[in-house]
């Protein structure tokens, strides 16, 4: 598979504030052959979000992380939404939502609570 690359600034409008002050180069790119999402600022990775598909028609988020020295700058959120927004635009997949920070996202989100019930 071909990874799907979104410029942060593609990302949801509103999610610009998150990367800033971080860089002007963040992406979400997704690796469906590492069935992950890479959030990448300027070329490097700094985080990522893991998840399985155990079945047709579902995906699970089972991790989430971002470079420890980044953390609490809101990067974990924009990774986050721009997983989820390439979920929506690219698939009609159920979320399930194992990973406790995606979990907590979706909570605070309420814009991306459909998706755990399509």
């Amino acid at each position: 598979s071909t990874p799907r690359t979104s410029t942060f600034r593609s990302l949801r409008p509103g999610w610009a504030k998150y990367g800033r002050s971080m860089a002007a180069e963040l992406s979400v790119v997704h690796d469906p052959d590492n069935d992950r999402y890479v959030l990448m600022r300027d070329g490097v990775e700094i985080g990522q979000t893991v998840y399985d598909r155990p079945e047709p028609g579902l995906i699970e988020f089972l991790h989430t992380e971002v470079d420890a020295s980044l953390q609490e700058h809101g990067l974990g959120s924009a990774l986050a939404a721009g997983a989820l927004d390439d979920v929506r635009a690219n698939s009609t997949d159920r979320v399930a939502a194992i990973c406790p920070f995606v979990s907590g996202f979706i909570r605070k989100h309420p814009e991306y609570a459909d998706l755990r019930t399509r």
